[in-house]
C-alpha cells in the first residue's frame, strides 16, 4: 500500500509539475504577443534612470542605495502586479475547470520571479552605467538585487491575486502591499548599505530573514489563494 501510494503521489507531483510549465509557457507566450506592456518597462526603465541622471548625476552612497531600491520597487508594481488583472473572468473560469488553484497560483510566482529578476538585471546594468558605480562588492550585492526582486515579485504577485478578486483593485493593494514591502525594503536597503565598503560585511542573519520571508508568502499563496479561485 505504501508503495502504490508513493506512485500514485509522484504521478500526481508530475502532473502539477507538467501544469505548472504549461502555464508559464502561456504567459510567456502572451508577453511575447503583447509586446507593448514588456517595451512599457523598458520605458520606464530607462526613462526613470535617465532623469535621475540628469538631474543627479552621481550622487553619494546611501542615495545611490536609496533611489535603486525605489526603483526596484516601482519596477516590480508595473511589471508583476497586472499578471491576475490582465485575466478576464472567462479565462479564469476556464482554468477553474482543468487545473489546479496551487498550481496555478505556482505557476504565476514563478513566471513573474524569473521576470523580474531580469528587469532587477536590467535595471543594475543601467543605474551603474548612469549613476557611478560605487560599489565595492559586486557579486555580493548582485545576489541581494536577485534576492530582493524575487521577494518583491511573490510579495505583489500575492497582492495582484487578492485585489483582482476585489471590486477596488489598486486601493487593496495600497492598503494590503504598504505594511508588507516597507519592512522588505527597509531590510534589502539596511542589508545593501554593506557592499559599499570592504570594512563591513552583510549579515547572514537577515539575508536568512529575507529568504524565510519569501518562502512564507510561497505557502501563504499556495494555502489561501484555493479560497479566493473559489469565489
Amino acid at each position: 500500500m505504501n508503495l502504490v501510494a508513493e506512485v500514485v503521489i509522484r504521478k500526481n507531483n508530475l502532473k502539477s509539475l507538467s501544469h505548472i510549465l504549461t502555464l508559464v509557457k502561456k504567459d510567456l507566450l502572451l508577453e511575447i504577443r503583447q509586446q507593448y506592456s514588456f517595451y512599457g518597462i523598458l520605458l520606464y526603465i530607462g526613462a526613470t534612470i535617465f532623469v535621475l541622471f540628469v538631474t543627479m548625476n552621481e550622487p553619494e552612497t546611501k542615495v545611490w542605495n536609496g533611489l535603486f531600491w525605489v526603483v526596484q520597487l516601482f519596477i516590480c508594481i508595473n511589471a508583476v502586479a497586472k499578471s491576475f488583472l490582465q485575466e478576464s473572468k472567462g479565462r479564469i473560469l476556464y482554468f477553474y475547470s482543468i487545473v489546479n488553484p496551487r498550481d496555478f497560483v505556482l505557476a504565476k510566482l514563478l513566471f513573474n520571479s524569473l521576470f523580474m529578476l531580469l528587469m532587477s538585471l536590467l535595471s543594475l546594468f543601467l543605474f551603474t552605467l548612469f549613476m557611478g558605480n560605487p560599489i565595492q562588492k559586486a557579486g555580493q550585492f548582485i545576489g541581494l538585487v536577485l534576492l530582493g526582486g524575487w521577494g518583491l515579485s511573490l510579495i505583489f504577485t500575492f497582492l495582484a491575486a487578492i485585489a483582482a478578486k476585489a471590486q477596488q483593485n489598486a486601493a487593496i493593494m495600497a492598503i494590503l502591499g504598504f505594511p508588507i514591502i516597507i519592512p522588505q525594503l527597509l531590510l534589502l536597503s539596511k542589508l545593501s548599505n554593506s557592499v559599499f565598503s570592504f570594512s563591513t560585511s552583510i549579515a547572514l542573519p537577515t539575508v536568512l530573514l529575507i529568504l524565510a520571508l519569501n518562502i512564507l508568502v510561497i505557502f501563504l499563496a499556495t494555502i489561501l489563494f484555493p479560497f479566493l479561485w473559489k469565489d
